[in-house]
């Protein structure tokens, strides 16, 4: 597939998109001209880039922050389960920043090869991916740290709310704007038509 060809999206964000489009056109009426194919994927590609700066920053400086812990002296007095939680924050971590690095690895094989719309899916799943993993890694840093300073259930339960806000703000919240905009795209799909039949009678 070229820059040329139009590859196939979803049918939530094609639809949100229209209803992105046709709510500044003219009148709200749809009437601004729509992207080419080319011009859609080096769009996305430099919002992707834009997304991507943003995470490495982060988990850069957490993972940098968890490798440092293990060569404090506080670490030698954690229990077991600390040791574990642990390793496996560091696992999330060293993962998270293998996804949200491996569109600029991508890039660097397939440049030139004519192949941005591949390379924009795979660098959108790379980046879910990522941030589901940077999330865990917040979640097991967060929960690791409260451990240690606040004793019982009560760090589990902290952890654990931030977790459910994570879920919130990342993921929830996002889904529901894109259902809404489906929805809004659809009505006024619907409205459009009944003024044509309308019309037409």
């Amino acid at each position: 597939m070229t820059l040329t060809e139009q590859p196939a999206e979803p049918a939530g964000e094609d639809a949100a998109r229209r209803a992105h489009h046709g709510s500044h056109g003219p009148g709200g009426s749809g009437a601004e001209a729509p992207e080419t194919a080319s011009e859609r994927v080096n769009r996305r590609w430099n919002e992707i880039l834009q997304e991507t700066r943003v995470t490495q920053t982060g988990v850069q400086i957490l993972f940098g922050f968890l490798l440092s812990v293990a060569f404090t002296p506080l670490f030698r007095e954690l229990e077991t389960f600390d040791r574990v939680l642990y390793v496996i924050t560091v696992v999330l971590g060293a993962a998270a920043t293998g996804s949200l690095i491996a569109p600029v690895s991508i890039h660097r094989f397939l440049s030139g090869q004519r192949m941005k719309d591949e390379l924009v899916e795979a660098a959108g799943r790379l980046m879910m991916c990522g941030m589901v993993l940077l999330a865990l890694t917040i979640g097991c840093t967060l929960l690791l740290i409260l451990r240690v300073v606040i004793p019982g259930v009560l760090a589990e339960v902290l952890a654990g709310g931030v977790m459910l806000w994570f879920g919130l703000c990342w993921y929830a919240l996002p889904l529901h704007l894109r259902r809404r905009a489906v929805r809004r795209s659809r009505t006024d799909d619907a409205r459009r038509a009944r003024r044509r039949r309308s019309g037409s009678s």
